[in-house]
């Protein structure tokens, strides 16, 4: 679980509802007319820019963004350092029984033991990573479209309460309230847009460049196996998906050339 989106989003939310019930009655803040137009109003406009299956998968990113599990590429680099020993020692063969928990790795170590050339390992490797990097962006542009859409749908709704309002100034009491539920829809649109639908785009962006470089670090730790590189050159080689800062981290590897 990424406990970093899972506080920061409880945080956020709890604040704002913290802040609206020392002010004090709750459901002041409730109106069913607003979340109509805010919420079901922006995800139908954002529907409009994509398929319905676009639009429903985007829904399983975001399921990525709290239940984050992309490896630390350190440890990667200590697996791909291990597995390019065993190989270079006994064969690509002795691969097979390795354990690997990183599935895209496991499967090319698995094109490599099948006898696959390198060229057709990484066309179908290339082809798994881009395809699965498309589809989170298909994800993580659809909320930045819901944080660019909830603000909009907000005013309309604002612009549709103040009409109501100005059409019956003849009671000067119901004007209070309601501009105060004119108001709301912004409300709305603002929470949903700066409180979730902005942050989890930027969080899912994070995630998919963090996927983006295990996935590139596993494409050159294959082809380095392949080739029947030593260990130590391929350890410097993927140190270089680091900053400058962690590379220490990485212990020297212990296999023989």
């Amino acid at each position: 679980m990424d406990f970093a989106t899972i506080i920061g989003f409880i945080g956020g939310l709890g604040i704002i509802i913290a802040a609206i019930a020392s002010g004090g009655d709750v459901m002041m803040f409730v109106d069913v007319p607003s979340v109509l137009i805010v919420v079901i109003g922006t995800f139908m406009v954002t529907l409009m820019q994509l398929s319905i299956s676009e639009f429903l998968s985007s829904f399983k990113v975001a399921i990525k963004a709290f239940m984050n599990r992309n490896d630390n590429p350190i440890t990667l680099i200590e697996k791909a350092v291990e597995l390019a020993g065993i190989a270079r020692k006994n064969g690509l063969l002795a691969l097979e029984d390795q354990e690997v928990d990183n599935e895209f790795l496991k499967r090319g170590l698995s094109l490599c033991v099948d006898g696959h050339d390198a060229a057709m390992v990484q066309k179908l490797l290339s082809r798994d990573m881009n395809l699965a990097i498309e589809r989170h962006e298909v994800g993580q542009n659809m909320w930045k479209s819901v944080g660019d859409m909830a603000p909009a749908m907000g005013m309309i709704g604002t612009l549709v309460g103040l009409v109501q309002m100005l059409a019956n100034m003849a009671d000067p009491a119901a004007i209070g309230p309601a501009m105060a539920v004119a108001l709301l829809t912004t409300l709305y649109g603002a929470v949903i847009a700066n409180a979730f639908a902005l942050p989890m785009s930027a969080k899912l962006e994070h995630i998919c460049n963090s996927e983006r470089l295990n996935k590139a670090l596993i494409l050159e730790t294959v082809q380095s196996i392949q080739d029947g590189m030593n260990p130590r050159v391929l350890e410097t080689l993927l140190k270089t998906y680091l900053p400058e800062s962690k590379r220490g981290a990485i212990g020297d590897s212990d296999d023989e050339a």
